[in-house]
């Protein structure tokens, strides 16, 4: 089927989408190719939907990389996807310069390899500075393990008199989550027909629209991207408001 062409000129464009990227195993299987091609496929994915999505005036994307449950999975893929982060780190220290993109990690980085997390500390502290897309990467990330941190951190601050019990908000708590300087997302993404959140940002997507495809994540190209924020300038966003119409109906 042609893909049309989708005008974004009128649209209201999310200021933060974050992506489940799902489907690269099965990907592989649709064309007889080992899963770790389907995740190195995956990867490149992401490197083009990074400009895409900041050339239609997206301003933060967020990324599902590794979970804290996909540690499950066969030693010999999990070893394969650590290299693959291994080498995509050092790879977007040059890339994320060159396109002025801003690059942080959240999740539980002490349980990475050593080397894993010096890369993460030079891509984060070389891109610091940098003024285009903010890009995040969720890796040996859940959400529930970052609330519990956040608990603990908060626990530990109340022990020390940092913190009083009384003093603490939605906004405080916030500010003791991975994504603390990052604006909650407006759209989430997740690809490959699932449709349930994987232990992703939990906290943060209580107001967000998702939106599920059945394209799988190698695929995934900027006329799905296009075709989401489509359906996104569809939805009405109440925040538990109720709509001006609807008011002046009753």
């Amino acid at each position: 089927m042609a893909k049309k062409n989708i005008d974004t000129s009128n649209m209201r464009i999310p200021n933060h989408v974050a992506i489940i990227l799902d489907g690269n195993g099965r990907w592989a299987k649709k064309h007889l190719m080992p899963r770790n091609y389907g995740h190195k496929k995956g990867a490149q994915t992401v490197e083009t939907i990074c400009e895409d999505a900041f050339n239609i005036g997206i301003k933060y994307l967020t990324v599902y990389a590794f979970s804290t449950e996909n540690w499950n999975r066969p030693e010999k893929e999990v070893s394969a996807l650590m290299k693959l982060l291994e080498d995509y780190l050092t790879d977007s220290i040059v890339r994320s310069t060159k396109n002025n993109m801003k690059v942080r990690i959240i999740g539980d980085k002490s349980k990475l390899r050593e080397v894993l997390q010096e890369k993460i500390s030079l891509l984060e502290d070389a891109t610091r500075n940098n003024t285009g897309l903010n890009f995040t990467i969720a890796i040996n990330y859940g959400s529930r393990d970052e609330m519990i941190r956040a608990v603990k951190k908060m626990a530990s601050d109340v022990s020390m008199n940092k913190l009083a019990v009384t003093d603490i908000t939605d906004k405080i708590f916030e500010t003791y989550l991975d994504t603390n300087d990052i604006p909650d997302p407006d759209l989430l993404i997740r690809t490959s027909g699932e449709q349930r959140l994987s232990n992703y940002l939990l906290w943060q997507l209580a107001y967000t629209e998702f939106y599920f495809t059945d394209c799988l994540w190698p695929d995934f190209d900027k006329f799905e991207l296009l075709k989401a924020v489509e359906q996104y300038n569809k939805r009405d966003r109440r925040y538990g408001k109720v709509n001006t119409n609807d008011q002046e109906e009753q």
